[in-house]
C-alpha cells in the first residue's frame, strides 16, 4: 500500500501540482504564535515517508469532503457502567456524581452522533458514570468565518468554535445563532458549565479546506480570523466560565487527500492548502494547548496508534471522517483521559496504550500486566493492590498473582 501512494504521490507531483519548499516561520521568543515549524515529530519511527522524501505539495484543486449526518442531533448521553464480569448491578449514580464531558467540535465529532456511534457516546461507554454532550457542527471552524466582519457580542452570528463557547458562556443569543442548528442549541441550554468536568475540543480540518490563517503572522487584522486565535480565544471562555473542567485540545487527524478528480496528491504532512499543511494546522494546536496549559491529544504526529498511509482505508471512510472502527480506536484512546483523572485506572494505561489496527478488538478493555505495571509504575501498583482504580480492577488489573 505505501508504494502504491508513493508511486501515486510522485506522479501527481510531477503532472498537475505546483512544489514549493516548506516555509518556516520565524522562531520569535517573545510571540508563542510562532513556533509550529519546530521538528514535525518527537518519534522518528513515527513519522511517516512522506515527511521525510517529499517537498510540500500546494493543492491547486484539493477535493473537500463533505460528510451528510441524516437525522443527527446534538444528544445528551448518560451511560452507567458495569463490571465487565457478571457483578450486581450498581445503583444510578446521583447527578452530582457524575462524570460530565463535553465535546465541540467539527464533523469528525457529529460523525456517527445519529446512531451513537460518535467519539463522545464511545468514550462514554468507556468511562464510569459518564454524562456526555455531542455539540458538533458539521462544516464548522476554531476560526470565525472571514465572512464574520463584526464580532461584536450582541451581533454574533457564527457557530463556530467561538460560537459554541460564548454560547455557553451565556454571551451571545443562542436561539438566533443556532437556529439552523436545533438540538445543537437545545444542548448549549441545557449544560450547565459549573457541573462540566471535561471539555473536549477538536477542529482544524475545515480551517484547513477554508484556508484559514494559522496565526497573525498571516493575518493582520482579528485574531478570532485566526486558527490559533481562534482556539486560544475559545478556550479561554471555557476556562472563565468552568475553572473546574479539565480542557483536552484535540488536533485535526491525518489524512490523505485527492483532487477535483478523485487523482491522490499526498497526505497531511505534504499537501498544502496554500498556507500550510494540516500537519502543521495540528502543530499550532498543540501550540494553543501548551501556551493555555490544558491537556492536548495528538491525533496527527504522536497519535497513539498506526494511522497513516498504509491503514488510512481501515481508519478514514473517505480520507479525512473517521470510520466506525477509527471512532472505537480514537474513544478507547481518549477514554484513558477521564479514567486517569478520576482515578479510575493509573497513569500508566494512557501513557502505554497504543493500537494496531490489525488487532484491535473494540470490546477490549486496555491495561497493562500486573508485572510490567509493578515493574516500571511500582507506585501505582502498590496503589492497585492496595484497592485503588476500581474501574481497572472490574476490568482484571490486580489479579495476575
Amino acid at each position: 500500500m505505501r508504494k502504491l501512494y508513493t508511486k501515486a504521490f510522485s506522479l501527481m507531483a510531477s503532472l498537475s501540482l505546483v512544489l514549493m519548499a516548506c516555509s518556516a516561520p520565524g522562531q520569535d521568543a517573545n510571540s508563542a504564535e510562532e513556533y509550529v515549524s519546530d521538528e514535525l515529530a518527537s518519534n522518528g519511527e513515527q513519522v511517516d515517508e512522506a515527511v521525510e522524501n517529499a517537498s510540500v505539495i500546494v493543492a491547486e484543486n484539493l477535493m473537500t469532503p463533505s460528510l451528510e449526518e441524516s437525522g443527527a442531533s446534538a444528544s445528551t448521553s448518560s451511560v452507567a457502567q458495569e463490571a465487565a464480569t457478571a457483578a450486581p448491578a450498581e445503583e444510578e449514580p446521583k447527578e452530582d456524581d457524575r462524570c460530565v464531558m463535553v465535546f465541540i467540535g467539527d464533523s469528525q465529532i457529529e460523525n456517527g452522533r445519529s446512531d451513537r456511534t460518535d467519539i463522545a457516546h464511545l468514550v462514554a461507554e468507556r468511562v464510569p458514570h459518564a454524562k456526555v454532550y455531542n455539540l458538533g457542527i458539521g462544516g464548522s471552524t476554531a476560526t470565525v468565518e472571514m465572512s464574520t466582519s463584526d464580532t461584536n457580542l450582541d451581533d454574533w452570528d457564527s457557530p463556530s468554535f467561538n460560537g459554541i463557547a460564548y454560547g455557553l458562556a451565556g454571551k451571545i443569543d443562542v436561539d438566533s445563532v443556532f437556529a439552523n442548528y436545533e438540538d445543537v442549541r437545545h444542548a448549549i441550554k441545557e449544560i450547565n458549565s459549573d457541573k462540566v468536568d471535561y471539555y473536549f475540543i477538536e477542529y482544524g480540518a475545515n480551517d484547513f479546506f477554508q484556508k484559514m490563517p494559522l496565526d497573525n503572522t498571516q493575518h493582520d487584522g482579528n485574531d478570532l480570523h485566526t486558527y490559533y486565535g481562534g482556539l486560544e480565544r475559545g478556550v479561554a471562555t471555557l476556562k472563565e466560565i468552568s475553572p473546574q473542567a479539565k480542557i483536552v485540545i484535540m488536533t485535526p487527524f491525518y489524512g490523505v487527500y485527492t483532487d477535483g478528480n478523485g487523482k491522490f496528491l499526498g497526505d497531511s504532512y505534504v499537501v498544502s492548502n496554500g498556507v500550510d499543511t494540516l500537519a502543521n494546522y495540528a502543530r499550532k494546536a498543540l501550540n494553543v494547548a501548551e501556551d493555555m496549559h490544558v491537556i492536548d491529544f495528538d491525533a496527527m504526529n504522536n497519535k497513539p496508534c498506526d494511522l497513516y498511509l498504509d491503514t488510512a482505508d481501515q481508519y478514514l471512510m473517505d480520507g479525512t471522517h473517521l470510520t466506525l472502527e477509527g471512532r472505537q480506536v480514537f474513544a478507547r484512546l481518549l477514554a484513558h483521559i477521564p479514567n486517569f483523572y478520576e482515578e479510575n485506572e493509573p497513569y500508566a494505561f494512557l501513557e502505554r496504550d497504543y493500537v494496531k489496527i490489525a488487532d484491535f478488538d473494540p470490546t477490549e478493555y486496555f491495561r497493562l500486566p500486573d508485572d510490567e505495571l509493578e515493574r516500571d509504575y511500582p507506585e501505582a501498583y502498590q496503589k492497585l493492590k492496595d484497592g485503588a482504580y476500581p474501574w481497572a480492577r472490574e476490568h482484571g488489573a490486580g489479579e495476575d498473582d
